[in-house]
């Protein structure tokens, strides 16, 4: 499998000629390539995480491509053929097998309304992403995990301590448009010596890199 990291949240996978693409939210540029794509997952609502024209472009592309996320993401991108997933759902999509955890976006104050949020694992944990929150996919063990790494909500010693509690063997920020060049910086050593405690290490990728996992 291939991973492409795009801006912000969002990835590509790549597998058997197909491709996966996850949150392409618009703090992402438009992704290089459409063609081949399996399925859509956006984690959550908010538009740093899905953008009308990224998902049109990607159906222009690929008519009747599946969009799995949950319900307010159906309800917020009316007119998009959306299937509401919800924790414990799992589906397949091409050659990739998707399983989604949480449930909830974490807090980001007490004034903002906390929607609906699911983590996706691929491949029973070749790759796993909490969207906007710290939920751990208990049961699962994680190859490389997309950890997010600033944020409104977040603060970097949760970052840390997610990482702490998933065990990745790999993991590479994500979710750090927000920051500054020296903040990422900092955020991407911070994760990468999370990961180090139990054995693990970095992907070291910024936006339009790719690896083999």
């Amino acid at each position: 499998m291939r991973i492409t990291k795009l801006e912000h949240a969002a990835f590509v996978l790549e597998k058997d000629g197909a491709k996966l693409v996850v949150d392409p939210g618009n703090f992402s540029r438009p992704l290089p390539d459409t063609s081949g794509v399996a399925a859509i997952v956006i984690t959550h609502e908010h538009a740093d995480h899905w953008d009308a024209p990224h998902l049109q472009a990607v159906i222009d592309a690929n008519p009747g491509v599946p969009i799995y996320a949950p319900q307010g993401v159906k309800d917020a991108a009316a007119g998009f053929p959306v299937t509401a997933v919800a924790p414990g759902d799992a589906v397949s999509a091409g050659p990739f097998e998707l399983a989604f955890f949480g449930g909830r976006h974490a807090v980001i104050h007490s004034s903002i309304p906390v929607v609906d949020n699911v983590g996706v694992s691929v491949d029973g944990g070749a790759v796993y992403y909490p969207g906007d929150s710290f939920v751990v996919p208990e049961g699962v063990e994680v190859d490389v995990l997309a950890a997010p790494s600033s944020a409104p909500w977040l603060k970097i010693g949760e970052a840390m301590d997610f990482v702490l509690a998933v065990k990745p063997r790999r993991a590479f920020p994500t979710h750090e448009m927000i920051n500054s060049e020296p903040g990422k910086a900092m955020a991407k050593a911070r994760i990468e010596w999370a990961a180090q405690q139990n054995g693990g290490a970095l992907l070291d990728l910024t936006p339009g890199q790719s690896a083999e996992i």
